[in-house]
């Protein structure tokens, strides 16, 4: 009772925060994919009680989220705003697990910054109030790590169930649960078993029931093509690979905690060698003395404790056992690998937020090392390290990027939202030729961009190929679909730019004044918000 009541008042604080950072956004209609699946496939749950989109193409998702949507609009009716605060909750809840895991395996003072670090990580930001499944899949996976580790088999049950119904890429997880309790634990016990197996057999009945409804184990044709058999290619592998590492390792400003993390192992080997030096002169261990302000983390909070074997470990302040930290560095850095493998083997688009998942694990574990650093020192890395969190919030970097990754995702939006204005404001009901995103926010109100649908043709991107023989239009409508910095290399040298090409499949926007020139076009309006634009072209 005593642990729930603690968990409760910092998931108030922690929502609390989460929600005031995200106030000016609440409001913000949907983005992207939220447009393309997730809202549609939420609203046919809302309406119909459909696990499976007919609105919208099926992809094989697992429902938890869309139904945990659809239950928020039942109490607190349909807006972005009550989409956006169900979200918000769950990020909450998910700084609060990595805060209770935290504090358990590293220790209180680390576990406030892990907390702090992962509310204000530029990714886990700008994913905290969209409607994605990865963020309730972190926030399940790291509750269901949690309670592995504390050896409470209901509730891992339960949260890792929640994780892969929240997203069936969870599942690979579980594998690595099994061998650390098998050759880790030497678990044995069969009412153990049924709950480490629970999850498998749940996405089991989920496949079934899939098949039964489309024919398909899991997405559709497309799908399939899009995310498994064209990923296999090993240069993609490959790509995918080195994307994956750099998410978790480099991206966001990730870099500057890895640095600190090496800095806290090299201190910490050296000060264990200058410890065996001293003790191999038969020195007493009680004359070793540490120079004043070198006292770390650690050796402060977690202490001998993290030597300790885990059933031996002292108790908690909410009344369980503390974790062995190498039992929790063995399983989070076992669950980052298999993550990275996975999603290099899966998926056709490489997108940081499919491994959100690992990065309060990532957070966790270099604080195990950044924490051994002396106090002072590891408590002014970790502020430097939040202020470049923060920073990164707007930093962009000199490459293309999904604007998902940061606030940039909100500059794409507020475009997106001034030009279907203005569109709507045109008489005679123009047909307006655009790519996907915008055909969807212009055909449907629902996304928060329309108040009545338009007449929309639709084209994939905005490659010069794709104008070669375009749908008739009045209206041309153009927009930076990706980041293109005035300082990107690509651009610039053909040798990258056609590496790009060939392994990551860039290619640039057709340009806007060939375009004009060929279709005879007028600029009728153009908005531009850092570094990102809508141009708007009558056809004369």
């Amino acid at each position: 009772m005593r642990r729930s009541s603690r968990f409760l008042a910092v998931l108030l604080v922690a929502f609390s925060g989460i929600l005031l950072a995200h106030f000016p956004l609440l409001h913000l209609p949907y983005f992207w994919d939220e447009a393309g699946y997730y809202i549609p496939a939420a609203l046919d749950f809302y309406h119909h009680g459909w696990l499976i989109p007919r609105s919208t193409l099926p992809t094989g998702h697992t429902p938890l989220v869309m139904a945990y949507l659809a239950a928020f609009w039942r109490l607190f009716g349909f807006s972005e705003a009550v989409s956006r605060v169900a979200m918000i909750l769950v990020a909450a809840i998910t700084v609060v697990a990595t805060y209770d895991l935290g504090q358990q395996a590293v220790g209180r003072e680390a576990a406030v910054w892990a907390a702090i670090l992962l509310a204000l990580s530029p990714l886990f930001f700008a994913q905290s109030s969209l409607v994605f499944l990865d963020l309730a899949a972190a926030c399940f996976t790291t509750l269901s790590l949690l309670f592995l580790l504390e050896e409470r088999w209901l509730p891992f049950a339960l949260s890792a169930v929640m994780a892969v119904m929240s997203k069936e890429t969870a599942a690979v997880v579980l594998p690595v649960v099994w061998g650390f309790c098998f050759l880790r634990r030497k678990e044995r016990r069969a009412t153990v078993w049924m709950a480490l197996v629970a999850p498998a057999l749940a996405l089991a009945v989920w496949a079934v029931y899939y098949r039964h409804v489309t024919g398909f184990w899991t997405g559709n044709a497309e799908y399939l093509q899009y995310n498994l058999y064209s990923a296999l290619a090993p240069a993609h592998v490959l790509r995918s690979f080195v994307a994956r590492t750099a998410e978790i390792f480099i991206q966001g400003f990730n870099w500057v905690l890895t640095a600190g993390a090496i800095a806290g192992f090299v201190w910490a080997r050296r000060h264990e060698r200058a410890a065996d030096k001293t003790e191999s002169l038969a020195l007493p261990r009680h004359l070793l003395s540490r120079p004043h302000g070198a006292e770390s983390f650690l050796s402060r909070q977690a202490g001998s404790r993290l030597h300790h074997p885990v059933g031996s470990a002292p108790s908690s302040q909410w009344g369980q056992r503390r974790i062995c930290a190498n039992d929790f560095r063995v399983l989070a850095g076992a669950v980052a690998g298999a993550y990275a493998v996975m999603l290099s083997l899966v998926g056709g688009a490489v997108l940081a937020r499919y491994m959100l998942p690992v990065i309060p694990l990532f957070i966790l574990f270099a604080l195990t090392f950044v924490s051994r650093l002396p106090r002072r020192a590891a408590q002014v890395w970790l502020l430097a390290t939040a202020g470049c969190f923060i920073a990164s919030w707007f930093i962009n970097p000199p490459y293309p990027f999904p604007y998902e990754n940061n606030l940039s995702y909100v500059d794409f939006v507020r475009l997106q939202q001034a030009a279907a204005r203005y569109l709507e404001s045109l008489p005679g009901n123009p047909v307006i030729l655009t790519a996907w995103p915008a055909t969807d926010e212009l055909r449907q109100p629902s996304l928060g961009y329309v108040a009545r649908p338009l007449r929309v043709a639709s084209i994939d991107d905005f490659a010069a190929a794709n104008f070669r023989n375009p749908p008739p239009f009045d209206v041309l409508y153009l927009y930076s679909r990706k980041w293109e910095s005035k300082y990107n290399l690509l651009t610039r040298i053909g040798a990258l730019r056609q590496f790009a090409s060939r392994f990551y499949g860039y290619s640039p926007q057709v340009s806007a004044r060939k375009l004009a020139a060929r279709y005879r076009l007028k600029l009728l309006l153009e908005f531009k918000r850092r570094g990102q634009w809508v141009s708007l072209y009558a056809r004369q």
